[in-house]
């Protein structure tokens, strides 16, 4: 299981100067996958009657991350491969298949009990646009995993018996891509948390309880 980038939680007096929510559209989705990614949404339950108060839970009960430090939300992914290596007649080897098997994982606060009728709203639009931004961070997920599969699928070595070389070239790629997609992730979230910025604005919009 591997943690994406998300969104930090700042702590409550410091809300207006820092936090929170979500691009105003996804990236395409480019081509058809042969495969198709398993998306899913978790929750950690948060209390409270107003938007400070229910802020305030999210800094007590937010996943932890980084050691000690908590976030509003965040989206993780297992990747698994289904890979076919095959050792050809002339010594060489080729990863003839290799089929992912992609979960997303989005975590994000759910109010314990009912809310009044204007905090609800407010928190609906809070909630779905964490979901949002989270899901950008997903789309990067699946682009990196079809990169990969490009890269992989013919990838060969000459004179390698047992596929230890084409295995090895295959590793640096993966390497190469994964930090092609957490740095895409950071660079996603600053835009989102800067002052103004999605995020930012959904933050302040909750605890202001507009």
């Amino acid at each position: 299981m591997r943690r994406i980038s998300l969104v930090t939680l700042p702590s409550v007096r410091n809300a207006i100067a820092a936090a929170a929510l979500v691009a105003a559209s996804l990236i395409g989705s480019g081509p058809a996958l042969a495969w198709t990614a398993v998306e899913q949404v978790k929750t950690y339950p948060v209390s409270g009657q107003s938007g400070l108060e229910l802020y305030r839970s999210i800094g007590e009960n937010g996943p932890v991350i980084s050691g000690d430090r908590r976030t509003i939300a965040h989206t993780t992914f297992k990747l698994t491969w289904g890979r076919d290596y095959r050792e050809q007649a002339d010594g060489s080897c080729v990863i003839a298949r290799n089929v992912p098997k992609l979960i997303i994982t989005y975590t994000l606060p759910k109010p314990r009990g009912g809310l009044p009728s204007s905090v609800a709203t407010s928190w609906k639009r809070f909630y779905y646009g964490l979901l949002t931004h989270e899901k950008v961070h997903g789309q990067h997920i699946i682009e990196m995993v079809q990169a990969i599969e490009a890269v992989s699928v013919g990838l060969s070595a000459p004179n390698d018996p047992g596929c230890h070389k084409v295995r090895a070239a295959l590793q640096t790629h993966l390497k190469r891509l994964s930090d092609e997609q957490r740095a895409r992730g950071r660079a996603f979230d600053r835009v989102e948390m800067s002052d103004g910025g999605a995020v930012h604005r959904l933050v302040l919009r909750l605890v202001s309880g507009q």
